[in-house]
């Protein structure tokens, strides 16, 4: 559908675009003249040298290293209306001038396009309707005199902006007028509708690859419509503040932004972040902007070749590792459709230069790039959201996967609570315990060989951040299951030591100061399931001040006294009105789940809390039921 609409549209171009005024009716079209130097308010007297030329006139060729103001002469001849007959008015139409004129009917002036000296309005891609008024005209041969202002080859960086003048069309202003008016809309206000467009679309893709720092290639593509956009007000931008050799310089230098954010584009689509390309890309803009500077306004053309050569070849070469990837079709076709467009824009460009630069070539040229640039970010727009839409689905897939899991660890653990209640009941502890532990291992064992592999594998292949961070959490989680049923005791400096390192950096991450006070040194052990409740209810309650709270610091204190082991949470957050901490246990959640895993270790887990006085949780162990000695 994007081939068939480009297509389209470049055929409709062709047709409003390429009608030729000569087959206009009552048109005459006048390609002989004579020219003169001179500056002076009228076209230079006898004495003065003149030289025939034909229309149209490139001072490239016909008059070398030629810069300053060049008058016109051409005769064209009217007919008065006859008696009865409505006259009608004449029009002047000039296809191409560059960069500004005056026009002059038998000596008097009747148009001017704008400032004659620096800084010069630019007029090259604007063509010129001058009404010509029937009282100047007489029956016969009549002089229209043209002073034109332009600029020599070497001095500008492309030949469409050298000077010269086109073939002159004289006809009826009625006639001349509607093709005029088509001639503007798509020389001038294309090219400003599509540096409009490429703005907008850069923006949005600049800021969209901004924010994505893995899809830095959009922020490179963003920067070369941004560039393009502004290098295209050339076409329509007619009075700048600036002198054109001003204007000239801050062309190239913006041309060779532009190729050094389209070769870096084209690298990271292929995946390639090169170190000689992060720096000699800079390093080559800057080079540029020497170069310029020592070659001067004389031999500026001259350097503009070298460098648009030096461009292309980079391009090329930066196209085509991205070509010879294998597994990206989407972005071949991009790729492919991007350097299609710049290479007819190129051709065109150097047809254009080869004849009149008002004919068709030259604006096919201007349009070609500006179109594939915006078909070829709406495809990275639509190739974007399907990778966001398949990313949502990967995580929804892992958050059901790790549901599942979660649910198998709570039935593990409820089978085995009922194992180790059903062989207490009939008093045989020692028998029990070995069944327990026997069992205990067989489940840690399929945790770890079954769901644990499984979860390497996703943690070691996923080329989601969130997916592999969601699976990691789910690992430890699984580990931490896994070592409350093994049953090995833990020594309570160790245990300190873990739990310490994993609050402080989660809150650190969040944004939220953590401070741990503790002995560096307890002699006592932990049972694996006073390990494993005592880190579940210090998980808890780190989740609840990171998600809930508001707190800016948070304190962790805890150690041994009077033979208990005693941990402290404190936070500076919102807090909770009283009720409101009732109400969340009587419903069974985060708050409740910790009094319960204290409970079952026959201690107590206490909130108080206050709106605007933060929230302190104390967990309270006695130490012989968390060593597991009775």
């Amino acid at each position: 559908m994007v081939r068939s609409l480009l297509v389209l549209l470049l055929a409709a171009w062709c047709t409003l675009a390429g009608a030729n005024p000569e087959a206009l009716p009552g048109t005459q079209v006048l390609r002989g003249a004579v020219v003169a130097e001179g500056d002076g308010v009228e076209f230079p007297a006898v004495p003065a040298p003149v030289q025939a030329v034909t229309l149209p006139d490139a001072w490239a060729e016909s008059r070398p290293g030629f810069q300053g103001t060049l008058w016109y002469r051409a005769e064209m001849d009217h007919r008065p209306a006859f008696r009865g007959e409505t006259p009608g008015l004449l029009a002047l139409y000039i296809a191409r001038v560059c960069s500004n004129y005056e026009v002059h009917v038998n000596g008097q002036l009747v148009a001017s396009g704008g400032r004659m000296r620096e800084p010069v309005t630019q007029l090259c891609n604007h063509p010129q309707l001058v009404s010509l008024p029937a009282a100047l005209l007489v029956a016969g041969r009549n002089e229209l005199d043209i002073k034109v202002a332009g600029h020599r080859l070497e001095e500008v960086g492309s030949a469409q902006r050298a000077g010269g003048l086109s073939a002159l069309v004289v006809g009826p202003h009625a006639v001349l007028a509607p093709y005029h008016a088509r001639q503007v809309a798509w020389a001038a206000g294309f090219a400003q509708g599509a540096s409009a467009i490429l703005l907008l679309m850069g923006g949005f893709m600049f800021v969209l690859g901004y924010a994505n720092r893995s899809e830095s290639r959009l922020a490179y593509f963003g920067a070369v419509c941004v560039g393009l956009a502004a290098f295209d007000a050339r076409h329509w931008l007619r009075d700048v503040p600036v002198s054109h050799r001003v204007s000239e310089f801050v062309l190239l230098a913006l041309l060779a932004l532009i190729a050094w954010a389209a070769a870096q584009f084209l690298l990271r689509s292929r995946g390639l972040r090169l170190k000689a390309a992060d720096a000699g890309l800079p390093a080559q803009f800057a080079l540029v902007v020497l170069s310029l500077l020592v070659a001067g306004a004389e031999r500026l053309h001259a350097m503009a070749l070298l460098w648009y050569f030096v461009f292309a070849v980079e391009i090329v070469v930066a196209a085509a590792l991205l070509l010879r990837h294998p597994g990206s079709a989407e972005t071949r076709w991009t790729t492919a459709a991007l350097l299609g467009g710049t290479a007819l824009a190129v051709l065109l460009d150097s047809l254009a230069e080869a004849r009149d630069p008002a004919h068709l070539p030259a604006r096919v040229a201007a349009a070609a790039l500006p179109l594939m640039l915006t078909f070829a970010g709406l495809r990275l727009v639509m190739q974007h959201g399907r990778a966001r839409r398949e990313a949502e689905a990967s995580r929804a897939q892992l958050e059901l996967h790790k549901r599942e899991l979660e649910q198998r660890v709570r039935e593990a653990t409820t089978e085995i609570e009922r194992n180790l209640r059903h062989l207490a009941e009939q008093r045989a502890e020692q028998v029990a315990e070995k069944v327990a532990e026997k069992e205990r291992k067989r489940i840690a064992a399929d945790l770890h060989d079954d769901l644990g592999a499984k979860l390497l594998t996703i943690v070691h292949t996923s080329e989601s951040d969130r997916i592999s961070t969601l699976a990691r959490e789910a690992l430890e989680e699984m580990r931490l299951s896994v070592r409350g049923l093994t049953g090995r005791p833990v020594r309570l400096a160790d245990a300190m030591g873990d739990w310490r390192a994993e609050t402080v950096s989660r809150l650190g991450q969040a944004g939220i100061e953590g401070e741990w006070h503790g002995p560096d040194e307890a002699p006592h052990m932990l049972s694996s399931r006073a390990y494993v409740q005592c880190t579940r209810i210090l998980r808890e309650a780190t989740s609840n001040i990171i998600k809930h709270s508001g707190a800016s610091h948070c304190s962790v204190t805890c150690g041994t006294a009077d033979g208990d082991f005693q941990l402290v949470i404190q936070d500076n957050g919102d807090g909770i009105a009283q009720q409101d901490v009732d109400s969340r246990l009587d419903k069974g959640h985060g708050l409740a789940s910790m009094k319960n895993r204290a409970k079952q270790l026959q201690g107590q887990c206490l909130v108080e809390s206050g709106p605007g006085y933060g929230t302190v949780i104390r967990l309270t162990l006695p130490l012989d039921r968390a060593t597991g000695v009775s």
